[in-house]
């Protein structure tokens, strides 16, 4: 099936490059050599990010100017899921009235057309990852940040790799930041349970290690670390719509005026912040593909969603978990009051 939707995805949207990424799960990787040899028979090269998160394939469809990508993730469902998250060129959502249907019906058919050249596998793994990471640092300055003890929670997914290149290039530049790690290590058996923080009942680890050492603040990923739950210094897990209001401030006092896209779950205090720093909250459906699309629309600087998918012009409209990670390390060290009063 995996090896049919390659076949398919690189024909309907005529690839010549495409971005693939694989998370920690234990099919996946054989997932993404099915789908590279799909892809390779429709023609199309294929960029091998290897173990990734969505956001990194998200970036290096941008930044390798690819016709898409695909990460093959089930992010926080059940340990025996998988799936595929697709991505267009310049990193927009596919169409789902039509690309993805007939991406279904070609892959359906088994109809591939005759190619006379395989693509080829490029192996990006380390210039994506480097570049990736000075991308997601050029979203904050942290220097003159006061000291902040923080902990780290990733789950056992596939946000270990990229957040230990983060925090050392962090920790090279500004010494100011004491992490506590957690889970790190990628492993498929999800030891500590599947990384999905919304569910009260993982909560649990981040909330007594940011107790135990008497941390600042505290940070959980999901699966594959698009999306990142904030806990206070009380070990409080932080609900969506306050750390939504945050980042807009951010964004606000920096470019007032600007357009704040959100979902309609749960908004008055998300409308009550933009609307007092100056600027324009604009609701849109629950889901990626349509806040992206507002976000383009507007030329929103910002957008969130409840379910902790935050999202950022200047990262070609897509969610990031570590940028707004970083965002909320930048105001906590710059701000001399707790995460809780904040």
């Amino acid at each position: 099936v995996v090896y049919r939707v390659g076949c398919a995805f690189g024909q309907v949207l005529k690839c010549s490059n495409v971005v693939v990424g694989y998370d920690v799960r234990e099919s996946s990787l054989e997932f993404a050599n099915a789908l590279s040899d799909g892809l390779r028979n429709s023609g199309s090269n294929v960029l091998w990010l290897g173990l990734s998160g969505t956001e990194e394939v998200y970036f290096g469809v941008s930044e390798f100017g690819a016709d898409g990508g695909i990460c093959i993730t089930a992010s926080h469902n059940p340990i025996n899921y998988n799936g595929m998250e697709f991505i267009g060129g310049n990193s927009r959502p596919l169409d789902s009235e039509g690309e993805f249907f007939e991406i279904q019906k070609v892959a359906q058919s088994g109809n591939f057309l005759k190619t006379r050249l395989l693509g080829e596998i490029k192996d990006v793994v380390k210039i994506a990852r480097e570049a990736y990471v000075e991308k997601v640092i050029s979203f904050v300055e942290l220097k003159n940040t006061r000291p902040l003890r923080v902990v780290v929670n990733c789950g056992n997914g596939a946000a270990g790799p990229a957040y230990m290149q983060l925090k050392e290039a962090i920790g090279s530049k500004f010494p100011n930041f004491n992490f506590i790690d957690m889970f790190v290590e990628p492993d498929s058996t999800f030891p500590n349970g599947i990384p999905n923080p919304l569910l009260e009942e993982n909560r649990k680890p981040t909330r007594d290690a940011i107790i135990f050492n008497d941390a600042d603040l505290g940070v959980a990923f999901d699966g594959d670390f698009d999306r990142c739950f904030f806990f206070d210094e009380t070990g409080t897990f932080i609900s969506g719509e306050y750390i939504i209001s945050l980042i807009s401030s951010i964004f606000l006092n920096k470019e007032p005026k600007s357009a704040i896209i959100h979902d309609p779950r749960v908004v008055l205090n998300i409308r009550d912040i933009v609307s007092n720093k100056g600027g324009r909250a604009i609701q849109t459906k629950t889901g990626h593909a349509f806040v992206k699309k507002a976000m383009r629309e507007e030329n929103a600087i910002y957008g969130g969603e409840l379910s902790a998918h935050h999202y950022f012009r200047d990262f070609a409209y897509c969610d990031s978990g570590l940028v707004p990670f970083l965002l909320i390390l930048e105001l906590m060290g710059k701000e001399k009051n707790k995460l809780s009063t904040l």
